[in-house]
């Protein structure tokens, strides 16, 4: 018998989904260029957002599949932090771009051809509520899916702002109003690309993931039975989908010998109550109960211990 992969089906409506992303694009900026309309050039760019949103939840799948090696035993999946880092600084200055120029439009506004801006516009809606409709069936009990999914939706509202600029420029000539839905998409995007830069950046730097906090954490590895107490508290990301702690763990003495036992508990807690999957426990000695809970990292020098 066959068994069901998840990540493959996972994997099929990214593929899907990333296909009618790319059509979106493609019919938004050719016909962002042909009506002279900034709107459809901006959602564009969100669209550009979402796209790469959706390559990077893709290539999270893929490379969680990549094994391990003696050069990088975390894998590769930092490669996705680093790459939301560039992309959040790219789509940085494209909001930029679209705030400047909208800026300058709304001065002095131009003529665009309302009625093929509408069509566009709503070609991208469909296409962004299919790609909505692929991801949906995942988006209940997988992060990744379920923030990938909220992107599609937020651009198909976006598109939803563009067909009401193209209903009114139509019939009243108002092309004013293109400006304000690219400034409006422009936020969006702005706002988008900051959230990408602000959690890439505070991976990269070895944050608390957010969501979790430290002192809940180690109340709650106290509460497991056989822990005394605990320091060293150590909790990061390698991903935006894998936590890693790391602790030292003052166990009971009637529990020394149910060691692996306790840390197996913890481990179990840990994943069931914070969907923390990578822990290193270690059972303290006597000389380390003064350590501090969180402890400072102190540069080592390399040449400390060699002689001239």
């Amino acid at each position: 018998m066959e068994h069901h992969n998840p990540d493959k089906s996972i994997a099929t409506r990214f593929t899907y989904a990333i296909v009618l992303t790319v059509v979106t694009l493609a019919a938004e900026v050719a016909g962002g260029i042909w009506t002279n309309s900034l709107a459809l050039l901006s959602d564009a760019a969100h669209v550009f957002l979402d796209l790469f949103a959706l390559l990077l939840s893709l290539g999270a799948i893929k490379l969680a599949g990549l094994p391990s090696s003696e050069t990088r035993t975390f894998g590769w999946h930092r490669a996705e932090v680093f790459a939301s880092f560039i992309n959040g600084i790219s789509i940085f200055l494209i909001a930029l771009g679209i705030l400047y120029e909208a800026g300058g439009r709304l001065l002095e506004p131009q003529p665009v051809n309302s009625l093929p801006m509408f069509i566009i516009a709503a070609v991208g809606l469909v296409m962004n509520l299919m790609a909505a409709s692929a991801l949906h069936r995942h988006s209940h009990d997988d992060l990744n899916v379920h923030s990938a999914f909220l992107h599609v939706i937020g651009d198909a509202a976006a598109s939803v702002g563009v067909i009401a600029g193209g209903v009114v420029m139509y019939v009243s000539h108002w092309y004013a109003v293109d400006a304000l839905i690219s400034i409006g998409i422009g936020c969006v995007v702005f706002f988008g690309a900051w959230r990408v830069l602000r959690e890439s950046t505070h991976i990269l730097l070895e944050g608390v993931p957010r969501g979790l906090k430290v002192n809940e954490i180690a109340e709650s590895i106290r509460t497991v039975p056989g822990v005394v107490d605990i320091h060293h508290l150590n909790v990061w990301s390698i991903c935006s989908h894998i936590v890693v702690l790391s602790a030292h763990l003052d166990v009971d003495d009637e529990f020394k010998w149910q060691q692996a036992d306790v840390i197996h508990a913890v481990e179990h807690m840990l994943q069931e109550r914070y969907h923390i999957s990578h822990t290193t426990l270690q059972v303290e000695c006597i000389a380390c109960l003064a350590g501090p809970f969180i402890r400072d990292l102190i540069h080592a020098s390399h040449h400390a211990g060699h002689t001239h």
